[in-house]
């Protein structure tokens, strides 16, 4: 017994000693960075921004790999199962580990139990945008028309569940009105619906509709943060209309749970280096992201706090995913 007890003790020590040295000198091999949507989008120029900068601090290659399909659930699910040695990474999105999560009863894997989320790398606020002819030239013109037009005005999204129609819904419910949602398959789409009036208005990325914004195509009138949005100034929140009015999309890192401690503190602090340089700085802001480096427990706080908001908002609009 005692030279049982003996041997489990050096093969438990040996385990310790292999996976403190393997922390010390991680990584030794290229990372994979996976994205669990296709290339092009915000999620993957922000992970290439990112994983480009830890590439250089970490003398490694960063890997971004896309992997789409059942809206991000496939790509999420091949890193929970992967091995929890720092070699694959996960851009949490703000669908995958927030919206789902709170209006979806049966998913596949639990942000909390099976991944160490990191920190959030960056978020973006959306714009609140209508057709040209529609009268509105504030958001408290839109509330007033959607008070006098009950079901009448018509917003677009990019499907049930996207950040769009969450939006939308949430307008309904805090601003007390009644639109109605029309679902597209993605946002280009709904975009155009709306510069031809077929849909009133749509709230979407300030990349695709400021541009129409300010060749009148579209009249933007706000932000959907809850403060004044430092990449556009000029826009007043949502908020400053309908109080308690926030929606962004944020997107961060999470690494599978069982990663060694050693290894998630080193991951984290190359993030806080990588975030806070200036020339990162400068592409995010160049494609309409704000940086947003914090502690793995103020991104695991946040989280609650936005599912609990989103859950609110589902059982209010009758969102449901199921």
């Amino acid at each position: 017994m005692h030279r049982k007890f003996v041997k489990g003790f050096a093969t438990a020590a040996l385990l310790a000693f292999a996976a403190g040295a393997s922390a010390q000198n991680y990584p030794t091999r290229p990372i994979r960075f996976l994205v669990p949507s296709p290339p092009g989008g915000s999620p993957d120029i922000l992970a290439r921004i990112v994983g480009s900068k830890l590439s250089d601090q970490m003398k490694q290659q960063v890997i971004v790999d896309n992997r789409s399909g059942a809206s991000g659930v496939i790509g999420v699910e091949i890193v929970r199962n992967a091995a929890p040695d720092g070699y694959t990474l996960l851009l949490a999105t703000s669908t995958n580990f927030a919206s789902l999560p709170a209006l979806k009863s049966k998913l596949p894997y639990d942000p909390d139990r099976d991944f160490i989320s990191l920190s959030r790398i960056a978020w973006v606020a959306n714009v609140v945008t209508v057709n040209a002819n529609l009268g509105a030239n504030s958001v408290a013109d839109l509330v007033k028309l959607a008070k006098e037009k009950p079901g009448q005005l018509n917003y677009g999204s990019a499907g049930n569940g996207s950040p769009a129609h969450l939006a939308g819904a949430m307008f309904n419910v805090l601003a007390g009105v009644n639109t109605t949602h029309v679902p597209y398959k993605g946002a280009a789409p709904a975009l155009s619906d709306m510069l031809a009036g077929q849909i009133q208005f749509l709230i979407t990325s300030p990349l695709v509709a400021v541009p129409h914004g300010r060749a009148g195509r579209i009249r933007v009138l706000g932000t959907t943060g809850a403060q004044r949005d430092p990449l556009l100034p000029e826009l007043p929140p949502v908020a400053d209309t309908i109080p308690g009015y926030e929606i962004v999309q944020w997107w961060g890192v999470a690494v599978p749970r069982g990663t060694p401690p050693a290894i998630t503190r080193r991951l984290h602090k190359e993030l806080m280096t990588a975030l806070n340089a200036p020339d990162v700085k400068a592409l995010m802001s160049k494609n309409g992201a704000t940086p947003s480096p914090e502690s793995p427990a103020g991104f695991v706080a946040f989280m609650k706090t936005e599912r609990d908001r989103i859950a609110n908002v589902g059982r209010k609009a009758g969102i449901t995913l199921d």
